[in-house]
């Protein structure tokens, strides 16, 4: 176990409060105009997965559990969860649907990810940054609009919602930040 100061938890991170492990979902700094700044974390206990809330000064020490981040695969979806490969050794693993939450929307196969491994289970996975996905569905420009940096709401090949400028039509690729779900750029390809 490491000792780290709150304010440097992440997503993701595995951290040991009260001899329990759990994985941190959100992790947010906040500096109010007066009084201390506080480190708010949202985290899901490994053994069952109760959801947990804590509050820590920013400065206070708190135990970050060593967990080994490796590069994995992704192969395919079935009943049984997220199957993943590593590729240096071939050995697969499953990640169950709890673990990987949200973020499946984002995974496409052959992508690479990183499975922070544990006693050899996966306890959490990092997306790429950025994923390349096509538009499906986006309103038609509007005469006049493009002058400004008006957004226009669009719906992309994965199901989800993001704004993208007015210049970006149905059947346009473009990147998109799978930290918030945000439009990043038109993509190159």
């Amino acid at each position: 176990m490491v000792k780290v100061i709150a304010s440097s938890v992440r997503k993701g991170n595995v951290l040991e409060v009260d001899n329990k492990l759990y994985v941190v979902l959100t992790a947010q700094n906040f500096h109010p105009g007066k009084g201390t700044p506080v480190t708010q974390v949202d985290m899901r206990r490994i053994v069952d997965g109760v959801k947990v809330s804590e509050r820590w000064r920013t400065t206070e020490q708190v135990e970050r559990a060593f967990v080994e981040d490796v590069n994995h695969q992704f192969l395919y979806e079935d009943g049984e969860g997220f199957h993943f490969m590593n590729p240096e050794n071939y050995d697969q693993l499953v990640v169950d649907v709890d673990t990987m939450g949200d973020q499946k929307a984002y995974l496409q196969e052959g992508m690479t990810c990183v499975l922070s491994i544990f006693e050899g289970n996966a306890l959490a996975i990092e997306l790429p940054r950025h994923v390349t996905l096509e538009i499906t569905e986006t309103e038609p420009v509007v005469k006049g609009q493009t002058a400004s940096s008006s957004y226009k709401p669009a719906i992309l090949s994965n199901g989800l919602r993001t704004l993208v400028p007015p210049h970006i039509n149905a059947g346009t690729r473009v990147v998109i930040a799978t930290e918030d779900n945000s439009y990043v750029e038109r993509a190159k390809d």
